[in-house]
């Protein structure tokens, strides 16, 4: 697979979820912190989104946001202050009353602090309305991916806690489409969607990945000079933008994540870019932050972990899919990097998302 693939595969935990939300008048939501990356589109609207610890973001119709970390954050009709975000509503108290209409004369799902106005639990009609429907009305996309962050690639690893993509005419159409997709099977809960409806989130998250390693990364001063010959910049925005911007080590990359079980050799893997030993070396631990040939170290053991947590394949399989001739081999490595041995850490991974 390619690195962007990898990085996302190596991490991702079962299925990803997602709600569709319209909210009127005044109203906070609180989304906690996740073991995980969430996200946010906003269909029709408009609303802040106010991250812990970090400055606020005004979200228009049609903008996208990542939390790729799990930051727990406020979304708000107002730019809330801190005092204000504390006292916001917490999400399952808005999902529950999507669900479910209260009976006539009964006080709403949400004890009167946020009504409810339309059809719920199915029934035709459009997507109910939480809080004033005479009042400006904001519908939101909302969604999240259960991720093992201790497996995390350093692509993933240098995300900002929020990557905003403002909705630019023109900027990103392959984002825009999938969120057209995704929220018309949302809505219309047709025949087939329990397949598309996570499929098209996994699609979004790569879509959302790659608008962000696409946008202009902000320069950093003299870290920001690029390499003799590369056509990329190391700047503020991360090693990663420049990494697969850059002919010789994306090629690199590209060749490891392919074939991480072959052999390879600084020679072979120079000879593939078309550059010397020494090019190769110099531009890919400048970009990547590793040698080569530590990177691809390093990428078996993450790559025989996330095998070892999704599959139920023998160790003796496992070290072959990852370049090791023997288990004890595998084993060794593992337990340097992971501080455990490949069986104890099936079982622990096992025994944490089962309770989770």
């Amino acid at each position: 697979m390619d690195v962007v693939s990898d990085a996302i595969a190596a991490v991702r935990i079962g299925r990803p979820s997602s709600n569709r939300l319209r909210v009127g008048g005044a109203w906070s939501a609180r989304i906690p912190a996740y073991e995980g990356a969430g996200f946010h589109v906003v269909l029709e609207g408009g609303c802040w989104l106010l991250p812990d610890g970090g400055e606020p973001v005004r979200l228009g119709a049609g903008d996208a946001v990542l939390l790729p970390h799990g930051t727990g954050h406020v979304l708000a009709s107002a730019l809330p202050d801190r005092d204000a975000a504390a006292l916001a509503v917490p999400i399952e108290r808005l999902l529950a009353a999507a669900r479910r209409t209260p009976p006539p004369g009964a006080e709403s799902p949400l004890d009167g602090a946020l009504g409810v106005e339309g059809p719920l639990d199915g029934a035709p009609g459009p997507l109910p309305v939480l809080g004033a429907a005479g009042g400006p009305i904001s519908e939101l996309l909302c969604g999240k991916y259960r991720l093992e962050h201790s497996r995390s690639h350093p692509l993933m690893l240098e995300l900002p806690d929020v990557v905003h993509l403002p909705n630019r005419v023109g900027a990103h159409p392959q984002l825009r489409s999938a969120v057209d997709l995704l929220g018309g099977e949302l809505a219309a809960d047709g025949a087939g969607g329990a397949l598309a409806v996570p499929s098209l989130i996994d699609l979004l998250l790569v879509y959302m990945l790659r608008a962000w390693l696409a946008s202009p990364q902000p320069s950093a001063g003299a870290e920001a000079d690029a390499l003799p010959g590369s056509g990329a910049a190391l700047g503020a925005g991360g090693r990663w933008p420049a990494a697969l911007g850059d002919r010789v080590v994306a090629g690199a990359l590209r060749a490891l994540h392919e074939d991480p079980a072959r052999g390879w050799s600084v020679e072979e893997l120079a000879a593939s870019a078309g550059v010397s030993r020494a090019t190769l070396t110099r531009r890919f631990t400048a970009l990547v932050g590793r040698a080569p040939m530590a990177y691809l170290a390093w990428w078996r053991m993450t790559r025989a972990a996330a095998l070892l947590q999704q599959s139920a394949d023998p160790l003796d399989v496992i070290a072959r899919r990852v370049g090791y001739a023997t288990p004890y081999a595998l084993s060794h490595a593992f337990s340097r990097q992971f501080g455990t041995t490949p069986g104890r850490y099936r079982d622990r991974m096992a025994a944490h998302f089962a309770d989770g």
